[in-house]
């Protein structure tokens, strides 16, 4: 091979090689989305890779044409940018810059990277763009969603409590005060249930979109969560003022909110107010604060609006230590029954007992069950408590009978959400069974509210249960929503007049018409009537006189303890 042919094939075998790499890295760039340009500082050279179209409306073929770059970034980075590409001039090694475009508005990242020899004269450096508009907007997303609720576009719990904090300290240093309201839309469910979840978002949207609207430097608004919403605002006075901005929901509550395809929904709110620094001395405390004001306002009803001070504040602890106590009581079983006797009004003689529960805390006094069942049927405990009830009830009575031979009928008060448990028939029946008590005897107890949930399934229920022999009562008549037309249709034996009626029978003419009615209505359905709360001999004569087939009360008979119960029965077997 002569030497002309050598060096042929070497070039041949060269130009190859470099064809290779020239692809390696379009490859690359394609791979990436960048283009790159490298500037060869010996031979004043240009070489581009990549596809330069993509960023600019031109074409960069020699180094005058980098001026045209400047020309496509917003204004102020612009100088930034010439640093960059001209990082040489300072000596520096490498640069990054984000910049955004002109006209298409897209997010462009330039890198450079210089390379300098042992003299520190610069050999070369290659400039990389890239488009990063996808990963910004990204970024952008992800910042809203650190600091703003999606639904609502107020602020989130996160970022509002830290704006409080700042509210708190600011006001600290300036000897001001500082407003925190927690408004809860109430009986919200109610639009989930009857509406729908969408229709019950636009809702929590449009309300929340109202709030913003007060929204300034001194007044910021969180989406709390579900249906809370909380109003922060620093030195409140004039328009933003707890006062006014309580006018302005109230007044925009006078409107229904328009939902989509024409549905609407009208509401009302519960606010509890807690201020600095008279509630609290932190946001989160200041939060918490108001939110227990909220809480003692849901338990007046819908539209409350209070202020927080210590009594509240008491009252909610006192019902949180209650609730704790309640719990280990369950798994303790350190509740006990007392038992109210009830009475013929006729001949004066037994006709049964009612199975009364009663807690004890450790200091050996005694809670009241109005006090502490409120809060069971809040929590859900009122379902364990009232099985427990149940059996035990069930158990004591067929111990009676066999220790006494009783046979007198025996009252268990019944919740509805205990009733309305799916298992509540088979436990019911399951502790007769074990204890070998006849359903006969048993009868159930329930207040009206339990026909509130679903009239048509209850009645179904009771009249299995009546069915297989167990009695019903209707309790409190006359406390709830006392429909006399839907007397007719329930599966009840005994209806128990509630003792407000009793306390005003002898005094007021009203009650007095009331109560008789309803003993004359009761005999005519072919039901017993309990008086409740008997408690005077002129009370006693004058239901006996109008017809009241059994009383209960002081008068007769107290609550009684197990061995006082059993005092009473052995009485009665002599």
């Amino acid at each position: 091979m002569n030497e002309t042919q050598y060096q042929m094939d070497l070039l041949k075998a060269m130009n190859q090689n470099l064809s290779t790499r020239d692809r390696m890295y379009r490859m690359i760039c394609e791979m990436t989305g960048g283009a790159f340009l490298y500037l060869d500082a010996y031979k004043n050279d240009l070489v581009t890779i990549g596809d330069f179209v993509s960023f600019f409306d031109f074409e960069i073929k020699v180094k005058r044409d980098l001026e045209r770059i400047y020309e496509i970034v917003d204004e102020p980075y612009v100088m930034p940018l010439r640093e960059l590409i001209s990082l040489d001039k300072s000596g520096k090694e490498k640069a990054m810059l984000e910049c955004l475009t002109r006209k298409k508005k897209t997010w462009l990242q330039f890198q450079a990277l210089a390379n300098y020899d042992e003299q520190g004269k610069l050999v070369g450096k290659v400039i990389g763009i890239l488009d990063i508009t996808k990963y910004k907007l990204q970024a952008e997303e992800l910042n809203y969603y650190s600091f703003y609720d999606v639904i609502t576009g107020l602020y989130n719990r996160n970022y509002f409590v830290r704006l409080l904090g700042e509210f708190v300290q600011k006001a600290k240093n300036a000897q001001k005060r500082v407003s925190v309201m927690m408004i809860d839309i109430d009986d919200f469910h109610k639009v989930n249930d009857g509406l729908g979840m969408v229709y019950g978002d636009e809702l929590i949207q449009q309300f929340g979109s109202f709030l913003k609207d007060f929204c300034s430097e001194n007044v910021i608004a969180c989406h709390l969560n579900s249906d809370v919403y909380c109003i922060a605002i620093y030195d409140p006075k004039g328009n933003y003022s707890v006062q006014e901005i309580h006018n302005a929901i109230t007044e925009r509550l006078k409107r229904p909110f328009v939902l989509g395809s024409q549905q609407s929904a009208s509401i009302t709110v519960t606010i509890g107010v807690a201020e600095y620094p008279d509630a609290a001395k932190t946001a989160l405390d200041l939060i918490n604060c108001a939110e227990i004001v909220a809480l003692k306002g849901r338990s007046y009803g819908r539209d409350a609006f209070l202020y927080f001070d210590q009594p509240i504040l008491k009252e909610f602890m006192r019902s949180l230590d209650l609730e704790s106590k309640l719990k280990d009581a369950i798994h303790r079983n350190q509740f006990e029954l007392y038992y109210q006797p009830q009475y013929y009004c006729g001949n004066k003689k037994l006709r049964g007992m009612e199975a009364l529960i009663r807690f004890r805390e450790s200091d050996n006094k005694m809670i009241s069950p109005s006090i502490f069942i409120p809060i069971a049927e809040k929590n859900g405990d009122i379902i364990p408590i009232g099985n427990w009830v149940m059996e035990e009830a069930i158990r004591q009575y067929a111990e009676w009978q066999v220790m006494y031979g009783s046979r007198f009928i025996l009252s268990i008060n019944i919740s509805a959400s205990q009733f309305l448990q799916e298992d509540f028939v088979d436990r019911l029946f399951m502790a007769l069974k074990q204890h070998k008590v006849n359903p006969y005897f048993i009868e159930l107890e329930m207040t009206e509210s339990i026909l509130i949930e679903d009239f048509d399934n209850v009645c179904e229920k009771m009249k299995s249960l009546q069915e297989m022999g167990i009695r019903i009562s209707l309790d409190d008549f006359g406390t709830g929503f006392s429909s006399l037309s839907y007397l007719k249709k329930l599966p009840i034996n005994t209806l128990k007049i509630d003792k407000s009626f009793i306390d005003t029978v002898l005094t007021d003419s009203t009650t007095r018409i009331i109560t008789e009615s309803i003993i004359g209505m009761v005999k005519s359905l072919g039901f017993e009537s309990v008086a409740e709360g008997v408690e005077e001999e002129q009370q006693y004569k004058y239901l006996h006189a109008i017809g009241c087939d059994v009383i209960q009360g002081y008068l007769l008979g107290k609550p009684l303890s197990v061995t006082d119960v059993e005092k009473l029965l052995r009485s009665q077997t002599r």
